[in-house]
């Protein structure tokens, strides 16, 4: 009875002893620095907070092919893949980590026999054999009482890993739908600007046609038509460009996607609603819904809790020992109540001169913790930073877009009057050519403005970390 009374007790121990004691200093978030809201010209706007921020912000775009490329993008991509593994592999560390507060028994069975010498300085007595059997099972246990904190605070750091890890993949697949959308909008682009080349392609070489018709009759000069000729082909030229480039970003699109062969059918870029605009005044704590913020602050409590390791290790280190089974020269009897073993005890370890090593690996965990609250400090300044760009950078393109759209329809109307004036011999072919090169211009500043536009509007997404859920803006 005693035996049973005495293991209970130091299991008892073992259960209460690690609620004593914590070393080491509990995380706290640091105070921001930051302005309360983005922009200084407005308030913050009534019920707006981080429910406000969307996760598949790529939605926003209205686009069922857009929604399917980024959907094929964070399940194929291998990146995504590598951060997935990752996060695996952190879990399965803090699983580790956190098994080592609880005792690990362990189950030990062993079988012997040896022959002794008949000979020896010892003899045999009473007849015994020389030959000897010997049996054996039983349960030990041997684990670390955590009396200072040292394992719940590994258990701490092991667990702030994880979540960075989680923050990380969450901070590429955000990275990825990014890449994603700005190739698709990008393409679109492309095409807008090949259709346009082309039509105006169609407009030179029927004025070509017809500058050729005039030399026959005697009204052009051959000036004309060599005029018209370099003019279509160099706009031919063009189209060949844009072709090239606008087949580089479908390629790109299949390496993001994992879809080697991909194949994006024709579409419009000004058919893609434009996505709406966060209100004036909205409030920098949206920077915690970015990932990469969030995975810096996981680390900085990952390296925190770090701190109560190493303080923990320059303490006493006490474990539990126990045993408790059978022990025969038969293998029938190992199981009977005169068989049993026993063995239970508390060891104490105290490191009494090291040279300074505990000390300074002390230091070490509280400089890297210096370091991760830089690092902490910098990824919340360099988010508010992006997220001011991104704002400004997307109202200036909407300011943008409209003056060059006033700049496109008055070059389509002098190419009217041009080709008008022309044909009534009141100007020359020049002004004619003139007219036809300033409009291509202005109609693809046009179009490449509603790209630029639309890819800001992607960069505002990244920089707050998700898209902004509101009613959509008219185009």
């Amino acid at each position: 009875m005693m035996p049973r009374i005495k293991l209970s007790g130091f299991l008892l121990i073992a259960t209460l002893m690690p609620g004593c004691m914590l070393l080491g200093p509990d995380y706290q978030r640091p105070e921001s620095p930051l302005p309360a809201q983005f922009s200084a010209d407005g308030q913050p706007a009534a019920g707006q907070s981080e429910a406000a921020i969307s996760s598949t912000w790529w939605e926003l775009y209205q686009d069922p092919l857009l929604n399917d490329l980024v959907s094929k993008a964070l399940e194929n991509n291998t990146d995504i893949k590598v951060a997935v593994a990752r996060v695996e592999e952190a879990d399965a560390f803090m699983r580790e980590v956190g098994a080592a507060l609880f005792p690990q028994i362990d189950l030990d069975a062993g079988a012997n026999r040896s022959r002794i010498s008949q000979l020896g300085s010892t003899p045999l007595f009473n007849g015994a054999k020389p030959i000897r059997e010997s049996y054996n099972i039983k349960l030990g246990t041997s684990f670390e009482l955590d009396f200072w904190g040292k394992l719940r605070r590994a258990k701490e750091s092991a667990r702030a890993q994880a979540l960075s890890t989680r923050y990380a993949k969450d901070t590429v697949a955000l990275s990825l739908a990014g890449l994603v959308t700005s190739n698709y909008l990008q393409l679109r682009s492309l095409e807008a600007q090949i259709d346009l080349s082309e039509d105006s392609l169609r407009t030179r070489n029927e004025s070509l046609v017809l500058t050729r018709r005039r030399l026959e009759g005697g009204v052009s000069s051959a000036l004309d038509v060599h005029q018209a000729e370099v003019a279509s082909s160099n706009l031919a030229a063009q189209i060949v460009e844009l072709k090239r480039l606008r087949a580089v970003s479908e390629h790109q699109l299949a390496v993001l996607t994992g879809i080697l062969d991909l194949n994006v059918p024709a579409g419009d870029i000004t058919q893609l609603p434009l996505p709406p605009l966060p209100p004036s005044g909205i409030p920098s704590s949206l920077l915690e819904a970015r990932p990469d913020v969030r995975q810096a602050e996981e680390q900085l409590v990952a390296l925190n809790a770090n701190i109560g390791v190493a303080k923990a290790a320059m303490f006493p280190t006490i474990s539990l020992t126990a045993n408790y089974g059978g022990e025969s020269a038969e293998l029938s009897d190992v199981l009977k109540s005169a068989a049993r073993i026993w063995s239970g005890g508390l060891s104490l370890n105290l490191p009494i001169f090291d040279s300074g090593r505990l000390s300074s690996r002390l230091d070490q965990a509280t400089a890297q913790q210096k370091q991760a609250l830089a690092s902490y400090e910098g990824a919340v300044r360099t988010a508010f930073q992006e997220v001011n760009d991104a704002l400004v950078t997307v109202r200036q393109n909407a300011e943008r877009e409209a003056l060059l759209d006033n700049s496109r329809q008055a070059a389509r109307k002098a190419v009217t009057i041009s080709e008008n004036r022309y044909k009534s011999g009141y100007s020359a072919y020049i002004d004619v050519l003139d007219s036809q090169r300033v409009y291509n211009d202005a109609a693809l500043a046009h179009i490449q403005s509603r790209q630029a536009r639309l890819i800001a509007s992607v960069d505002m997404f990244k920089a707050l970390g998700g898209g902004w859920k509101a009613e959509p803006q008219g185009k």
